[in-house]
Formats: C-alpha cells, sequence, structure tokens
C-alpha cells in the first residue's frame, strides 16, 4: 500500500519516477567510466586504492556494479508488469540506487576502509533488492516469478563469496565464474521469453501468420541442460566432460532460437538485437565447451568475453535502450545512433577475441576493445542519458 500511495502522489524528479531511470543512467554512466580507467590499471599506469587486485576489480565491477545495475533497472519496471502492482519510486527507489553507488564506492577504496567494510557496504545492496523482490513478487501473487528472485538472491551470495575468496586466495576465479554464470543463467530464463514475445508483437503487427514458438518442455529442457554446463564450467572449466555439457547447452539454446523466427526482423534493428544478443550467449556456451575439449586451441578468455561482452553487453544494452523508448513514450525505432551503438559493442567483442588469439598485440587490441566499448556507453549516454534523466 506504501507502494502504490508514493507512486500515485510522486511528484518529485523523473529521475525518481520509475526503477529503470537511475539504474540505466547509473549503469551507462559506470560502464564508461570503469573501462575508461581500466587500462590504465591494466598497465600499471594507474594503482587503484583497491583491496582487489586489477583483474579481481575488472570483473567484479563490471558483473556486481554494472550488471548489477541493469538487472535492478530492468527487474523494477518488468514486476509491475507481472504484478499489477505500482512501481517502487521516490525515496525508497533513491536509496536503492544510494546504496548501490556507496558500493561502487567501497569497493574503489577497499584498500583503505578494509575488505570486511567495503565487503559489508557492497552486498547490502544485492540483499536488500532481492528483499524488495521478493516482496513485490509475494505481494502480487506472482509466485512463478520468484525463481527469478531466487536468481538474484544466489548473486548476492555470489558477491559475498568474491569478497571472501579474493580475502583468502588472492584472487576470486570461481566467485567471477559463479556471477557470470547466473547473469547468463538470467538472460536465458529471462530473455527466453522477452525475445519471442516482443518477436511475436513485431510479427503481428506486420500481419505475419507464423509467430515464434512458445515455451514449451524443449526449453525447459535447453535450460536444464544449460544449467549442468553452467555448474561444471564453474567448477572445473577445463574438463572434457565439461566442455561436452557446454556444447550442448550452446546447441539447445541454437535451437531455441531458431524457433523464434528472428531472421524475420531484418527490418527492425531494435528487435534483431535481442535475436544477436541470444545468439551470441549461446556462441559463449560453444567457444567455453570448446575450451574444455581442446584447450590448447581455445584460450578460456574467448568464452568469459563472448559471454561478458556479446551476450550481457549486447542483451543489457538492447534491453536498455527499448526499455528507455518504451516507457518515455518513444517510437520503438532504433535510430542510426542506436544501431552505432550496437554495432560498437561487437567491434569491442571481437578486439577482445583478438586479445585473446594474439598476445603480442594484447594492449594494441585492449585498446581497441576498451575505447569501442566506451564509445559504445558514450553513445548511449547521449541518446538515452536526457530520456532517463527528464520527463517526456
Amino acid at each position: 500500500m506504501r507502494t502504490a500511495q508514493t507512486f500515485r502522489t510522486f511528484t518529485g524528479i523523473a529521475l525518481l519516477s520509475r526503477g529503470f531511470r537511475p539504474f540505466f543512467l547509473g549503469a551507462g554512466v559506470f560502464a564508461l567510466t570503469a573501462m575508461a580507467i581500466w587500462p590504465a590499471v591494466f598497465t600499471g599506469v594507474l594503482a587503484l586504492p583497491t583491496a582487489f587486485s586489477a583483474t579481481d576489480w575488472h570483473a567484479h565491477e563490471m558483473l556486481f556494479g554494472y550488471g548489477s545495475a541493469v538487472i535492478a533497472g530492468f527487474l523494477l519496471t518488468a514486476i509491475p508488469n507481472w504484478t499489477g502492482r505500482l512501481p517502487v519510486a521516490g525515496a525508497a527507489l533513491g536509496s536503492l540506487a544510494l546504496l548501490w553507488l556507496a558500493g561502487r564506492g567501497a569497493v574503489l577504496i577497499s584498500g583503505l576502509i578494509g575488505w570486511a567494510a567495503a565487503a559489508a557496504i557492497d552486498v547490502a545492496f544485492l540483499a536488500v533488492f532481492t528483499a524488495v523482490v521478493m516482496r513485490e513478487i509475494i505481494a502480487g501473487r506472482n509466485t512463478r516469478n520468484l525463481k527469478v528472485a531466487g536468481v538474484v538472491m544466489l548473486l548476492a551470495l555470489a558477491n559475498l563469496g568474491f569478497h571472501l575468496e579474493a580475502r583468502m586466495n588472492g584472487t576470486a576465479e570461481h566467485a567471477a565464474r559463479i556471477a557470470l554464470a547466473l547473469i547468463v543463467f538470467l538472460i536465458l530464463l529471462v530473455g527466453g521469453r522477452v525475445v519471442p514475445s516482443f518477436t511475436g508483437n513485431w510479427l503481428a503487427k506486420r500481419g505475419e501468420t507464423h509467430r515464434p514458438a512458445p515455451f514449451d518442455r524443449w526449453d525447459t529442457a535447453a535450460l536444464g541442460v544449460s544449467a549442468l554446463g553452467l555448474a561444471g564450467w564453474i567448477a572445473a572449466p577445463d574438463m572434457r566432460v565439461t566442455g561436452a555439457t557446454l556444447l550442448a547447452g550452446g546447441i539447445a539454446n541454437l535451437l531455441r532460437l531458431a524457433r523464434w523466427r528472428g531472421w524475420r526482423t531484418l527490418p527492425d534493428p531494435l528487435v534483431l538485437v535481442l535475436h544477436a544478443a541470444f545468439l551470441l550467449v549461446a556462441i559463449g556456451f560453444i567457444c567455453a565447451g570448446a575450451h574444455g575439449v581442446a584447450p590448447g586451441l581455445v584460450p578460456a578468455a574467448v568464452g568469459i568475453h563472448v559471454f561478458a561482452i556479446g551476450g550481457i553487453g549486447g542483451m543489457t544494452l538492447a534491453m536498455m535502450t527499448r526499455a528507455t523508448l518504451g516507457h518515455c513514450g518513444r517510437a520503438l525505432t532504433a535510430s542510426p545512433g542506436t544501431q552505432a551503438v550496437y554495432l560498437l559493442v561487437a567491434v569491442a567483442l571481437a578486439a577482445r577475441i583478438g586479445m585473446a588469439f594474439w598476445p603480442d598485440w594484447s594492449i594494441a587490441m585492449m585498446l581497441a576493445a576498451g575505447a569501442a566499448w566506451g564509445a559504445a556507453f558514450a553513445g548511449f549516454l547521449v541518446i538515452y542519458g536526457p530520456m532517463l534523466a527528464t520527463n517526456r
């Protein structure tokens, strides 16, 4: 009741009127700034006052910083549609956003304030957000989506595990894979419903009679195989049985994608990019699986970055652009600038894969990847920042 009353009587700034606004804007700013300093951190030119190693800071902040912000913005916008409840807004939304921002600062200066204090501040956001998601889903009697809340809760636990593993072992490879696997699985779970739904709506407007296949037992089986592959990848990414299971998961998701008639969406980049991002998630499974089967031929970094830059980066940008346009009353069309943003992420992915295969060119490739990623999010902020920060 307090949520409904707050939303109905809300007269504050536009930024706090809906969950997608502060979190998509924060994710965009953070993705740009964190990547802008990463080359200097990677090469040792800049030393951050963090308790993490440089690589762990990069992985943690891309997953739990950028990733959790996009997830929060998306779920705070989607859950009202699932439950029929009004969105979280006003002071409650602002407090969540500030808690996320406090986590970014705490991780950055964790070497000064101590790892335990930094962990407490950083983990608090996902812990509180999990409680908010569960409250809204349960209050809305939408128990079928409690599994989404469960993934968010596991992500909060993975964040705590990241801090503990880094403290005990000096690095957090397992926790980083857990977080990456959870976000990938969330894309398979939620994207597996959203992509065919949006595609079906678009095809219906064009008078198409054939629609994407609905979620059925095949999707459930594909999710099961994918979960097994990701679990094996977390525990033992270099084992052949893990590689074989990941390959099976990749093929299963390629077949899922083929059932959604994505080739019919070529005239609309705003829909097509959803299929492209899901395709990259499936390719991530295949690349990670190929490393498990033949580690000497396919570096581990290839699968990781196809998942992270291509799958997660591509899907999050696709959802942020679409949701912002739709909820800000704009036409659902991808402008040339938006299409350039999508293409720049693909360039960043290509450069990062090149870095894995040609280590002699690693610095140049890393700079190219960072520049393309930064340009993509600079473009996102230029085009979508004013929409997020102000009323239509």
